[in-house]
C-alpha cells in the first residue's frame, strides 16, 4: 500500500478544488493536507468547498486543524483561543463529511510539541500549538470536539 499526502490541487473558484495531483496515478490511496481557516481562508469557507478527485481512489485527510494555547479562552474570531481552534475543527468535519472518497482522517495532531520554526514570542515560544492535547497533558475544546464526532461515527449503522 502506497500513500502521500498531495497538496497540488487545481482551484476552479475560491470554493471549489480538484486533487489532481500527477504523483496521484501511482499511489493506492490519496492524501490532503489542508488547513482552511487556519493558513487560508476563514472557517466557514471549510464547509463551502467542494472537492473532486481526479482518480477514483480512497482519499484521506492526512492533516488538518488550527493552533490554540491550552487555557487560552476568549471570542471564538480570535486565533490561538481554545474558542478559535473548536471552531475550525468543527468547520473542517463539516467540509470532510461531503468529500468524495474520503476514507478516514488524522487531525493534526494529538499533542502539541516543541518546535524551533515556531517563533511568535508570547504565544507559541518554539511549540506547534496544533494539539487537540497541550504538552502539559491539558485537553483543549477541539479535543471534545473530536471526541464527539468519533462517537457519533461508532454509533453510526454500517
Amino acid at each position: 500500500m502506497l500513500t502521500s499526502a498531495l497538496n497540488h490541487t487545481q482551484n476552479a473558484g475560491p470554493l471549489s478544488r480538484t486533487l489532481n495531483d500527477p504523483a496521484g496515478e501511482f499511489l493506492d490511496v490519496l492524501g490532503i493536507n489542508q488547513y482552511i481557516g487556519w493558513y487560508e481562508g476563514k472557517p466557514e469557507d471549510a464547509p463551502a468547498t467542494r472537492w473532486a478527485m481526479a482518480y477514483d481512489k480512497p482519499v484521506i485527510a492526512s492533516e488538518f486543524g488550527a493552533g490554540a494555547v491550552a487555557g487560552n479562552h476568549g471570542d471564538a474570531n480570535e486565533r490561538f483561543t481554545e474558542e478559535y481552534q473548536a471552531r475550525v475543527f468543527e468547520q473542517q468535519l463539516l467540509m470532510m463529511k461531503q468529500m468524495p472518497d474520503l476514507a478516514g482522517m488524522s487531525p493534526w495532531l494529538l499533542m502539541d510539541f516543541r518546535s524551533p520554526r515556531r517563533l511568535l514570542e508570547g504565544v507559541q515560544d518554539f511549540r506547534n500549538l496544533k494539539g487537540l492535547v497541550s504538552w502539559r497533558g491539558e485537553r483543549k475544546q477541539a479535543f471534545y470536539i473530536l471526541q464527539s464526532f468519533y462517537r457519533e461515527k461508532t454509533n453510526e449503522p454500517h
